[in-house]
This record gives C-alpha cells, structure tokens and sequence, in this order.
C-alpha cells in the first residue's frame, strides 16, 4: 500500500475511540475546495511512508490505539486496499473508511465482508449542484445514490458530512440536502477553512455561529 500520509493519534477522526489516520493518495473527484491538493492532483509526488513502519507502530499500540481511520484523497481507488485493511484488522482495530461513495462496490464489498466498521461519507451538495461541487461535469449521481441507500440501510455505525462554503451551499441547499438524507442517522456539517493545500482557494467557510444555526436546519 502507497501510504502519503499518517497521523499517529487522533481524538476527532473516530467518533468515540482514540485513533489513528492514514491517508491514501489519488481521487476521481476534483472538489475546488478540498484540502489535500497533493493527494488528489499530484499524489506521484508526495512524500511516500512505508507500510511497515505504519504497522509496525499499530502492533505496537494495540490496546492504546482503538480505531484506524482510511481517508484521502479517495481510498477506495486503492487496488490493495482489502489486503491492507486486513492487515490491520489482524491486530484487533475497528477500521472507519471515509470516501465520497462514488465506487459503492468497493464499499459495499469491504462492509459486507466484516472489513470496515464505520463509514464517513461525504455529501458534497445537492444534486443539482453536484457537478459544480464535485469537479467533474459529468458525475453519475446514481453510484452517489447506491451508496447512500446501502450505508442508511445496512451499516450500522456511519455519518454522512458535508463541506459548507458560501459560494457553494445556501441555507436552502443545506434543506435540500437533509431532505435527500432524511432518515439519516446523522449528518454533520462543517464548515470550509481555507488551507494552503487547498485545490482552488476562493471560497468563504461560514463562521461557528453561522454553521451552528445551519445545523438547525431539518428536514421536512
């Protein structure tokens, strides 16, 4: 497994356990306002760490560490993805997979045979915006929809999170979403901050008090 990147402790990536993160490289979406610029556009030229120092140090940790999480770039275009999961999953560790859905055969082939525990999917935008949202014109909004439909009603610990930016997402749109979503186990929000890896820094994030009365938000 090509590994960009690995955080060795984290509260926030694993609702509820302590964790850590590896990040993949490669994505087949181009989200103008993503922050891993390096692993989605020119992953060949990111730093490389090896996978065995990588489960080198989850050996070590069991019982420390609770939670792997598998972020990106997009981790399901990983063609080694299972074997590593498994890898891991050797060691005892709950896997959280997070992907923007758009391969839901991977996803739904991973979940059903035991490999992730957790799964976080973005909700880039409505579906009329998706296209804008997503970075490619021609985005098939069925394989979003799969993938929907699959974690709602099959896994049993998942989030769906959207990416809010002024420029992109209204107070209307956040209603639209929720609706598509409704029945949900959660959907959380949060709130664009621009970064220098960001893919194309010319959006506004919404300020806690804005983001917080856009949660209120609900679906009819």
């Amino acid at each position: 497994m090509t590994i960009h990147g690995f955080n060795k402790f984290t509260l926030v990536d694993y609702p509820g356990l302590l964790g850590a993160t590896i990040f993949l490289g490669g994505c087949n979406f181009r989200c103008p306002f993503c922050h891993n610029k390096g692993l989605v556009l020119t992953p060949n030229d990111e730093p490389v760490i090896p996978e065995e120092e990588v489960l080198a140090y989850l050996k070590e940790r069991v019982g420390k560490v609770e939670g792997v999480c598998i972020t990106g770039g997009e981790a399901t275009l990983s063609p080694d993805l299972e074997d590593f999961i498994r890898k891991i999953r050797a060691f005892g560790y709950k896997i959280k997979l997070d992907s923007n859905g758009y391969r839901p055969d991977v996803l739904k082939d991973l979940y059903n045979k035991g490999l992730i525990d957790y799964v976080a999917m973005d909700i880039k935008a409505t579906k009329e915006n998706y296209p804008k949202a997503c970075g490619i014109e021609n985005v098939d909004l069925s394989k979003i929809q799969e993938s929907i439909d699959f974690i709602m009603n099959n896994v049993d610990d998942y989030e769906f999170r959207t990416t809010l930016c002024k420029e992109l997402h209204s107070p209307e749109d956040v209603k639209e979403i929720r609706n598509w979503l409704k029945g949900c186990k959660l959907h959380r929000l949060q709130s664009y901050r621009e970064t220098e890896g960001v893919i194309n820094p010319i959006f506004t994030g919404y300020s806690d008090e804005e983001l917080e009365e856009l949660d209120k938000i609900q679906a009819d």
